[in-house]
């Protein structure tokens, strides 16, 4: 039943479709073939929902070659899985048990049954908050980027990036236009948390009060919805809290009292998931970009366009180290028991991703060695774009991702793959056997801590 390897391969198919239009003269400003290695580079972090570049955007690819991007962003936030069963369901084929079994584990139900229906779901609510989201910018551009033609294009595209959490930019300096407009700012907030969320809470939140209606009290928030709403709330409350403190006369000195505000929500908002900024990374100070650093390794929700180690697992590792503290056997949360093989799981999660974290950085270590001995950057740069990386969160310290030698490149575009299956898959696709041993051999002590 298990096809990791066959959704990795699918994966990598379309990534190096998607880098062989973006080559293309008619996708190149130039009008010649392109750079392969950017090409490559390029779709490997779009499909990876990551926004890392090496070229300008806006400056290399026309609009149809940005039109491309934004349809392998698309695809890789659904992800293969779904955008191929949405197209068999379209033409009206049934769905294998191994590709039911495959959707359920992704989408993190329990049952067949309704299963095409939430696939639906899936894709529609995704072009439904993309439309609105798009309508909104059309509305909005033209009062902080006034006389321009475009503004239809540039609503759908920062409508998607967002959303999807990418990061792409076509304007210069990420999102620093947008910054004296809170409308501007506060709807790619919105967009970005609805992306990391996943698409199984939002399918909860909208249909929990039907459902209550209909059944009395059945339809109810999930367990997996409660976790990834609080932890949210949680995360984002602290990461604000730590910006305003150590930010609020350095990177906002000078800034109007309200512009601070919604600056500074911006900017708690996007380290979990999103590569955009309106405050350059490079001007924060190192205490802020060390929470980036940790709000990146913890990432979103399970099901979304984020990464990292997922919300639901640093929960159930948080309550895990609260049950070792108080002598219990079990992991309760809301008076709910975490199954062993989850908490097992959420160890296993952990772990894979400091081990890859760590590979990653000590490989750009030493393949910009040169670099840093010229100057042109830093370690802590370099373990900042790492993380970023491993956790397709997509944001660089200055010109840091351009400025990498071909084999710090080719590390980053392995950091991007393997975040994007994440590290369980991962784990699961080198040893997807099942062992049971058949012998039980003695007990002993051994001493820890």
């Amino acid at each position: 039943m298990n096809n990791r390897p066959s959704i990795a391969l699918g994966f990598l198919a379309l990534i190096f479709m998607g880098a062989a239009v973006l080559a293309a003269p008619f996708a190149q400003v130039s009008g010649s073939w392109g750079n392969a290695y950017d090409s490559i580079f390029t779709a490997f972090s779009a499909v990876c929902v990551t926004g890392l570049t090496v070229v300008d955007i806006a400056a290399t690819y026309t609009r149809e070659g940005q039109y491309a991007l934004l349809l392998l962003v698309e695809i890789g936030c659904l992800g293969l899985m779904t955008c191929g069963t949405f197209m068999l369901i379209a033409i009206g084929r049934r769905l294998s048990l191994a590709r039911e079994f495959s959707l359920m584990n992704a989408y993190g139900v329990a049952q067949v049954q309704g299963l095409r229906g939430l696939i639906c779901w899936v894709v529609g609510s995704m072009a439904v908050i993309e439309a609105a989201g798009a309508l909104l910018y059309w509305l909005f551009l033209p009062s902080v980027l006034p006389g321009r033609d475009d503004y239809a294009y540039l609503a759908l595209f920062y409508s998607v990036m967002s959303f999807c959490n990418a990061g792409f930019s076509i304007l210069p300096g990420s999102l620093a236009a947008f910054a004296k407009s809170p409308s501007l700012v506060i709807l790619s907030g919105v967009l970005t948390i609805l992306g990391g969320i996943g698409f199984l809470v939002i399918y909860n939140l909208c249909t929990c009060p039907l459902l209550r209606g209909r059944n009395r009290g059945k339809g109810r928030l999930s367990l997996h919805t409660k976790i990834v709403l609080r932890y949210t709330v949680y995360l984002f409350t602290f990461t604000f809290a730590a910006f305003v403190a150590v930010e609020w006369t350095r990177s906002l000195d000078g800034l109007p009292f309200l512009e601070k505000l919604w600056t500074a929500f911006y900017q708690s908002v996007t380290p979990r998931t999103c590569g955009f900024c309106l405050v350059p990374t490079e001007s924060l100070q190192p205490l802020t970009r060390l929470v980036y650093e940790m709000m990146m390794f913890v990432g979103g929700a399970p099901g979304s366009a984020a990464a990292g180690i997922k919300l639901t697992t640093f929960a159930v590792l948080c309550y895990t180290l609260t049950a070792l503290c108080r002598g219990e056997n079990e992991t309760i949360i809301r008076r709910k028991t975490i199954p062993g093989p989850v908490v097992r799981e959420s160890l296993v999660i952990l772990m894979a991703l400091i081990v890859i974290t760590a590979f990653v950085t000590g490989w750009l270590f030493f393949s910009e060695a040169g670099n840093v001995a010229e100057g042109k950057t830093t370690l802590d740069a370099l373990f900042f774009e790492a993380v970023s990386a491993v956790t397709t969160t997509g944001l660089s310290v200055g010109s840091t991702t351009a400025g990498l030698t071909p084999w710090g490149r080719g590390i980053i575009i392995f950091a991007m793959f393997t975040g994007r299956l994440g590290a369980l898959t991962l784990i699961m696709m080198i040893g997807d056997k099942e062992t049971v041993r058949r012998v039980r051999f003695p007990t002993e002590e051994v001493i820890v801590g």
